[in-house]
C-alpha cells in the first residue's frame, strides 16, 4: 500500500511539473503573470519562516526563535553578510535561550 502512494505521488508531481511546462510562452509574458510569479517564492518562504518560529504543535507560542528572527531582520536591514546573520540569529537565540 506504502508503495502505491509513492507511486501516485511521483505521477502526480511529474503531471504537475509537465502542467506548468505546457503553458504557452504568451501567457507568462504577460506583466501580471511575471509579477506574480516573483512574488509566489517570497510569500511561500515567508509562511515557512512565519510557522517555523511561532508555532509549535497546534500553539502559538513567542520564545527565542521570535527574537532570533528579529535580530536576522535588525542584520538584514543594515545589510549584513548572510553568515552574519545566521550567526547573529542563532547567538540571539541561544542568549535568550540560556536567560
Amino acid at each position: 500500500m506504502m508503495w502505491a502512494a509513492v507511486l501516485v505521488a511521483a505521477v502526480g508531481c511529474y503531471l504537475l511539473k509537465l502542467g506548468g511546462l505546457s503553458v504557452p510562452p504568451r501567457v507568462l509574458e504577460r506583466p501580471l503573470v511575471e509579477r506574480i510569479a516573483d512574488l509566489i517564492p517570497v510569500a511561500l518562504l515567508s509562511a515557512l519562516v512565519a510557522v517555523q518560529v511561532v508555532a509549535r504543535g497546534h500553539d502559538l507560542v513567542l520564545d527565542a526563535r521570535a527574537a532570533g528572527l528579529a535580530a536576522a531582520v535588525v542584520l538584514l536591514v543594515v545589510r549584513a553578510p548572510f553568515l552574519v546573520v545566521v550567526f547573529g540569529a542563532a547567538l540571539v537565540a541561544a542568549l535568550v535561550r540560556m536567560l
